[in-house]
């Protein structure tokens, strides 16, 4: 059986025993025929909310909130088409907001790509800067009681407009929708709040869950003390087409967009595998480690206890080398000693919640790594490299007997298995 996993710009081809194996991917859905008029159909025709155009004044200030590089929203399209609904607004009354959440900062040159030329020539456009208190207003606190801070562009607009594609998410339950403003625009130490410790461990926080999981709550809650906010979430099949649309009030539209991708995302399975292959959806979200977990953590909800589970995953970009990630994870010498770390009264760090997440899928599972990383990169990791994902699940399947079973999930992170 032959099988293509998602893997950087394009493909990794495997070739797998098709007896043993099962394919576990997201429903295919047929992208929008006319995207731009699907885009602008749903702008003038929103859910709950009035349509963009009628609602914002030539005097008003906007902020428009877009997803950074890591991202697969189809900024390039997506963006100019609102600005061209928005044409009777004078530029320099419109701010474009980069919502990077706690990634690095976007160089010009990724803005391009992400925005096209023309809009960041013609546009305010800035990243988000989330330890910059001077860019920060702070509405309330956080359930910790840390202060609950979002950057001034957004909160200080007349009109904000939060753009984004919606995709399950490993422990906001899905992407998209209230995720745009928190932690998209969220201070540093809000976001290390709501991504702590016990909010990661809490079992609601994951694939598919937003109600009672406290992570996502608290986003929703934050982002809603901003003020009214009006959605642009798309939903995008594997070829990165826009399937559909949801605009208009924050959460109405977006609880419309979660119900849309669940019935293609998840997948019902009747029992845990021995062996699991997946993958972090390619490029841009595999572009270094970090986000790697993310397709872990998909992959684990359906491998065995004690069983195998390989990531193929580019990494184009390292862990990132330096990053918090990287630094928290020196620090230690195993998962288990993450874990302890993480645990210890008052032990805060960037990044901390993949690391948390990591070690508790290498507590259920033996976790490998296909990628373009160096050996001592993944090592590093406390991840076993995997040069040949065939030549290993051969000798695996030998290992355990005819009696073993392999999962692939081709697109990671963007299918939901869950056993019946």
């Amino acid at each position: 059986m032959k099988v293509e996993l998602a893997y950087g710009e394009g493909y990794l081809p495997i070739d797998l025993p098709e007896k043993q194996t099962m394919v576990i991917e997201p429903s295919f859905v047929e992208g929008q025929a006319d995207e731009k008029g699907a885009v602008l159909h749903a702008l003038r025709n929103p859910i709950g909310a009035p349509s963009l155009k009628s609602t914002v004044r030539e005097s008003d200030k906007v902020c428009i909130v877009f997803t950074d590089i890591t991202r697969a929203t189809p900024n390039d399209r997506l963006i100019p088409w609102i600005l061209e609904e928005l044409s009777h607004i004078p530029r320099e009354n419109i701010t474009l907001l980069n919502s990077l959440g706690t990634h690095r900062p976007n160089t010009r040159e990724e803005l391009n790509k992400l925005l096209t030329p023309y809009v960041v020539d013609n546009y305010r456009v800035l990243n988000h800067e989330g330890e910059n208190p001077a860019e920060l207003k702070a509405f309330g606190e956080t359930r910790e009681g840390v202060p609950a801070l979002i950057n001034r562009h957004l909160a200080d607009a007349d009109v904000r407009i939060v753009t984004g594609f919606i995709e399950p998410h490993f422990f906001a339950g899905f992407s998209g929708g209230p995720k745009g403003i928190m932690p998209g625009v969220a201070g540093l130490e809000t976001v290390m709040s709501n991504h702590g410790y016990r909010n990661i461990g809490d079992p609601k926080a994951t694939f598919g869950i937003t109600e009672g999981n406290p992570i996502w709550e608290e986003m929703r809650d934050i982002a809603l003390r901003v003020g009214p906010s009006f959605l642009v979430n798309v939903t995008l099949n594997e070829k990165r087409q826009i399937t559909n649309v949801f605009a208009g009030d924050l959460m109405q539209a977006h609880k419309q967009g979660i119900e849309f991708v669940r019935k293609s995302a998840m997948q019902k399975v009747k029992a845990p595998f021995d062996i699991v292959i997946t993958t972090n959806s390619g490029y841009p979200l595999d572009m270094n480690l970090y986000q790697g977990v993310k397709g872990m953590s998909a992959g684990a909800r359906i491998v065995q206890q004690g069983g195998d589970l390989i990531l193929a995953a580019e990494c184009r970009e390292g862990l990132p080398d330096g990053s918090p990630l990287d630094k928290l994870l020196r620090s230690a010498s195993s998962p288990e000693e993450i874990l302890a770390l993480l645990a210890t009264p008052g032990f805060v760090k960037p990044e901390q919640w993949q690391a948390q997440i990591q070690a508790i899928v290498q507590r259920k599972a033996n976790v490998f790594l296909k990628s373009e990383l160096p050996t001592e990169v993944a090592k590093r990791a406390y991840l076993e490299p995997c040069e040949d994902i065939e030549a290993f699940v051969k000798r695996r399947l030998e290992e355990i007997g005819p009696q073993a079973r392999v999962a692939v999930l081709p697109q990671g992170p963007l299918t939901i298995p869950y056993l019946a």
